[in-house]
């Protein structure tokens, strides 16, 4: 059998308050497109549909809307979707009862009966093939926060929370292999942080009480086929082979994820065996651009780089155009920053959505400045020459100090300034 695995879609988002609306709308699109073409058995949603617990309506809408098209387009698909740290488990799971009798499994949250023990029912996911024979077994886990973990024990060294979660895998696995058959294989999900791998410092929150809290790879046993991970948003593998892996979001979540490769990951079984994972890339609906490319660019180079940037289409539309950030140097203060970059770009076909500013000073705090100085015994006008070095490499113009010490007279005489 074949199943799509895909995650971390992030409906909802805005980029420095900038819509990703239309590039999702593409990913989705392109997404329906490559179910129909890899006639996919199975479409593996890891957690984090939205951006946020409560997102906009237009997020929703394109989350329904896909669900809707996918099962036109797919009557025979199964679909099985977990939560992530992002999502509102509540908002996810409401409209189960719905989505179910479609082929639609949703698990927003740890799922459990009234007595407290795992709902392994609903969390237990056949998967069928072509043929309408359940192939494999999903078990479908959410992301576990704190409060599903078990209470009052610890690993080998003493960490209850990567404990908590290894008993929470095990018996989901342990009742999955007692309701397998022979041939079936068996897929987990997961939306955590492994051990070994890449984090987005700039977009993926920490989870299960910190990043530090990786997970080890024991935590999925040797007996499963294909372990399908989300959190991460850079798509790669956890250990050797292609066995446990994270598909990676669909779309660049903040600028320094631009390098990524943003695909989905085709996956064969045969059998209880995994035959292969293939990584099919998807194409990227608006670019992402920074001056420079890496660093800050001194001032006075910058209208010139800003300059030789592409030229406005005729007729494309704002949501098209490629997002830019850029990094300015300043030596000294420019008020005037904004209103350099704004008219450098007029006509250019990339919009400005992220203006920085890394000062050259020397960045020293004052104690390392003035080693052993009490601050009370300091000069108020050395204190604050000592801070303008910190950001700026020359010193202060005279106007700035004449007008510091225009203000340090008012408010020694107590006057008004």
């Amino acid at each position: 059998m074949r199943i799509v695995h895909t995650s971390d879609w992030h409906l909802g988002h805005a980029l420095h308050d900038a819509s990703r609306e239309l590039e999702h709308n593409r990913f989705l699109g392109w997404l329906l497109d490559a179910l129909v073409d890899e006639a996919a058995d199975a479409l593996v949603i890891t957690g984090d549909v939205f951006d946020s617990a409560n997102p906009p309506a237009s997020a929703l809408a394109a989350w329904y809307d896909f669900l809707a098209a996918a099962r036109a387009r797919c009557p025979a698909l199964d679909i099985v979707v977990i939560g992530g740290n992002h999502d509102s488990p509540a908002r996810l799971d409401a409209p189960e009862r719905v989505l179910r009798p479609l082929g639609i499994h949703v698990i927003g949250g740890l799922s459990r009966q009234a007595d407290g023990a795992l709902d392994l029912d609903r969390m237990l996911v056949p998967l069928r093939d072509a043929g309408g024979q359940v192939a494999a077994l999903c078990c479908a886990v959410p992301f576990l926060r704190v409060a599903d973990l078990p209470r009052g024990i610890a690993d080998a060294e003493g960490d209850p929370l990567i404990e908590g979660v290894r008993v929470i895998y095990g018996q989901v696995f342990d009742a999955a292999r007692a309701r397998r058959r022979p041939g079936q294989a068996l897929v987990a999900t997961g939306h955590c942080y492994m051990v070994s791998t890449k984090v987005s410092r700039l977009s993926e929150r920490r989870i299960l009480g910190g990043n530090q809290h990786a997970l080890p790879m024991e935590i999925f046993p040797d007996d499963l086929t294909y372990v399908a991970l989300g959190h991460l948003h850079k798509p790669q593998r956890v250990g050797p082979g292609d066995r446990i892996r994270y598909a990676g979001a669909p779309i660049p979540l903040a600028m320094n994820e631009a390098a990524y490769h943003h695909q989905i990951a085709v996956v064969d079984l045969d059998g209880e065996a995994l035959a292969g994972v293939r990584a099919r890339p998807v194409p990227r609906a608006v670019d992402l651009l920074r001056v420079p490319a890496r660093g800050a660019l001194p001032l006075d180079e910058l209208p010139a780089a800003l300059t030789a940037l592409e030229d406005t289409r005729d007729g494309e539309p704002l949501a098209e155009r490629p997002f830019l950030e850029i990094c300015v140097a300043l030596s000294r203060p420019e008020p005037r920053l904004r209103k350099i970059v704004e008219d450098a770009l007029a006509g250019k076909r990339p919009r400005l959505v992220k203006l920085e500013v890394e000062h050259t000073g020397d960045g020293a705090a004052l104690s390392e400045s003035l080693p052993g100085a009490d601050l009370k015994d300091l000069d108020p006008e050395e204190v604050f020459v000592r801070r303008y070095r910190h950001d700026h490499e020359s010193e202060p113009p005279a106007p700035l100090i004449a007008a510091f010490r225009e203000l340090l007279d008012q408010a020694r005489s107590g006057g008004a300034p």
